[in-house]
């Protein structure tokens, strides 16, 4: 009896140590939610300990700070608040050498930024890890050498980051700042006697992820009752296929679109599940399908006509829904699942299957409501534009939208714009914006820049297939994109154009350049590049006509003169104002035929 008790507990023992293991192993929700409280209130005890300066001076108190950010982490080692979790301890060791003294504090900070360094590369604290890093080895430590090396990195790996801007900056009070930047990209740094180039070009090399994956770092969306655009953001191109299920009220499923995005990895930041419910859009769920296939299911409360196509720096897979009417009859029957669609290895974009044509007359789509305009400021935020003779585009654009739209208000037209004040907006979320807002028309203002300060002129852009070099040259300065990328962006256009606004883009285009020109010529001489068609991100998917303006070129010595005086702003404004009243009166006299 004795024996065989002790084999019972013997076995009990066993079957206990193997279920702690699998619970270490695989954390449960408990776990996962006690590093959440873990982490919560280690915060908010950082917060406060930093702001009281009489408890702030005792060790002690920062080690029981500390303590909490260590319980997260044994909590859930892998879970999304491990990254912050470590980004905090660092926090902590800086805090409390800064009042030691102690180098040993300062080299424990150190080492648990770069912890984030090392397991989350592509994490949106790892740049502020670099950052932190470096003060460290400037201030602190005085290893200028280190504190390079991390200034640069942001600058190279992190091109999108808010600390770009600071690492730039001290990085160039350190010195050698081509030789670091050189180091870190392993490209060749800019020569000496060479002017700087007319627009900071973001250095591509990115932090690596260890398995080769490409990691989806951002979900976002735009959406209204008839339409729908999401984004989504990664670190890397993928190959990726999707297909589209009908719904099925028998299951309580709604219009179903999946993309499967292959060798990738869910990003740290991105939400499992969002929920909208807004007309179109009803959820966005995410998960890690495989262990190098990342799935995005789009739940659709109605669906009539989408479009998936790829766009490059960041790359990004677009995802245009659309339900024109607004309405949609409730099957009876269980619908059929479209095929899956397969991208090719390169992800060029291929139209998918059933791609309707939905153009219709002018006069169906646009009546005589020519009542809305959407006006978009190129540029802004971390985005500066074109920067020459000390002007930044961005800042002409944004001042220059506020005066065309103040104008075309007192003609008696409702003026929404993309942006208002020096905010980033993404290329595609701009065109999303007008299609949600159910604009009528969409006029995008910019500067121009030009290798040769020489070029001079206004010019006005449709949607089209570039035609020229130049069309191509200014096609992907203002994406952003390699102009060998402009080739793959024409093959996606060849669908996406079926129901852009493609004549009266051009017809509006004709009318704003021929009145601008006529208008300003009165006071002063001004080239007329004419209007030119090319593939813009940024004018891609509108439902409405659209048009992109180079209102002058920001490196020619005598345009960026002009473009600082109001009175010569103020003639352009009134020929676009000409223009827009122009292509409107046509409109009308068609109407009336």
């Amino acid at each position: 009896m004795k024996q065989l008790y002790a084999a019972k507990i013997r076995l009990l023992s066993a079957l206990a140590l193997c279920a702690l293991a699998a619970l270490l192993l695989c954390p449960s929700p408990a776990l996962a939610a006690s590093a959440k409280s873990y982490f919560t209130v280690g915060h908010s005890e950082f917060h406060s300990l930093a702001k009281d300066s009489r408890r702030a001076k005792y060790r002690s108190n920062w080690q029981k700070v500390e303590k909490s950010f260590s319980l997260c982490l044994k909590a859930s080692p892998n879970g999304p608040y491990a990254p912050k979790a470590l980004y905090y301890i660092g926090r902590v060791y800086e805090e409390l050498g800064a009042r030691s003294g102690l180098k040993s504090d300062f080299r424990r900070a150190v080492d648990y930024y770069g912890r984030v360094l090392s397991r989350y590369p592509r994490h949106g604290w790892a740049d502020d890890c670099l950052y932190r890093r470096a003060d460290i080895y400037d201030r602190r430590l005085k290893e200028t050498a280190n504190a390079r090396h991390d200034l640069a990195a942001i600058i190279v790996d992190y091109p999108r980051s808010d600390m770009r801007d600071k690492a730039e900056v001290a990085l160039k009070r350190l010195g050698n700042y081509d030789a670091s930047i050189r180091e870190a990209s392993g490209g060749a740094a800019p020569a000496p006697n060479k002017p700087a180039p007319v627009r900071q070009q973001a250095v591509t090399a990115k932090l690596k992820d260890p398995a080769g994956l490409a990691h989806l770092d951002v979900v976002r969306y735009t959406s209204s009752d008839e339409y729908t655009r999401v984004v989504l953001e990664l670190d890397a191109q993928v190959k990726y296929r999707y297909q589209v299920l009908g719904p099925n009220p028998k299951v309580n499923r709604p219009h179903r679109l999946y993309i499967d995005l292959q060798d990738s990895r869910l990003g740290h930041d991105v939400t499992a599940a969002t929920t909208v419910s807004d007309g179109i859009l009803r959820s966005i769920r995410t998960g890690q399908y495989s262990k190098d296939t990342t799935r995005v299911v789009l739940d659709f409360l109605n669906m009539q006509d989408y479009k998936i196509f790829p766009l490059q720096n960041p790359y990004r897979i677009v995802i245009d829904v659309y339900a024109p009417d607004g309405k949609t009859p409730a099957p009876t029957t269980v619908a059929k699942a479209e095929p899956e669609h397969k991208t090719p290895a390169n992800s060029d974009y291929r139209p998918p299957k059933g791609s309707k044509q939905m153009a219709g007359s002018l006069l169906e789509q646009l009546g005589l409501t020519v009542r809305t305009i959407m006006i978009d400021a190129g540029h802004g935020g971390k985005d500066p534009g074109a920067m020459a003779h000390g002007l930044r585009e961005k800042d002409i654009n944004l001042k220059f939208a506020k005066l065309v739209g103040g104008k075309l208000r007192d003609k008696g037209f409702n003026i929404i714009y993309t942006r208002s004040t020096d905010v980033f907006i993404p290329l595609e979320k701009r065109t999303a914006m007008a299609n949600a807002q159910k604009a009528d028309l969409f006029l995008s203002i910019h500067c121009n820049a030009n290798r040769s300060s020489k070029v001079s002129g206004l010019e006005t852009y449709s949607l089209n297939l570039a035609k020229t070099d130049a069309a191509v040259r200014i096609a992907a300065r203002e994406n952003a994109v390699d102009p060998r990328a402009i080739s793959d962006l024409q093959f996606i256009l060849t669908d996406l154009m079926v129901n852009s606004k493609i004549k009266e883009s051009r017809d509006l285009a004709g009318d704003v350049q021929a009145s601008t020109i006529k208008r300003v010529r009165k006071a002063y001489p001004l080239n007329n590049k004419g209007t030119r068609e090319a593939p813009f991100y940024v004018l891609m998917g509108a439902k409405m006509p659209s048009i992109l303006v180079e209102i002058g070129y920001i490196t020619n010595s005598t345009e960026s003169k002009r473009l600082r005086s109001d009175k010569y702003l103020d003639h352009l404004s009134d020929g676009i104002v000409e223009g827009i009243l122009t292509y409107k009166s046509q409109i009308e006299r068609y109407a009336m035929n």
